[in-house]
């Protein structure tokens, strides 16, 4: 029978003691649908690049690709200076 058994203490965790779930924790949290993971707990920043379709002349292109690993880093680059040099606005 059950009565020659110890029985174990039952731990109570008081649910008052539990943090508060602010916005920030939902903001902070991982969503899961099922086992899937929906979407990270960080805020999204502004794409600081956007992909474009761009043409150039084949000298161009073959004078900064001779510069080796991170031709377009430096192609972009270049752009910017000339920017800012010749303000647009």
């Amino acid at each position: 029978m059950n009565a020659s058994k110890k029985t174990m203490p039952t731990v109570w965790t008081d649910p008052d003691d539990a943090p508060e779930l602010t916005d920030a924790f939902f903001e902070e949290a991982d969503e899961y649908v099922g086992d899937k993971l929906v979407r990270r707990g960080h805020q999204k920043s502004k794409p600081m690049k956007q992909a474009l379709t761009v043409r150039y002349d084949i000298e161009v292109i073959e004078a900064f690709k001779a510069t080796g690993d991170g031709w377009q880093n430096r192609m972009n680059a270049v752009l910017k200076d000339w920017v800012k040099a010749h303000s647009l606005a």
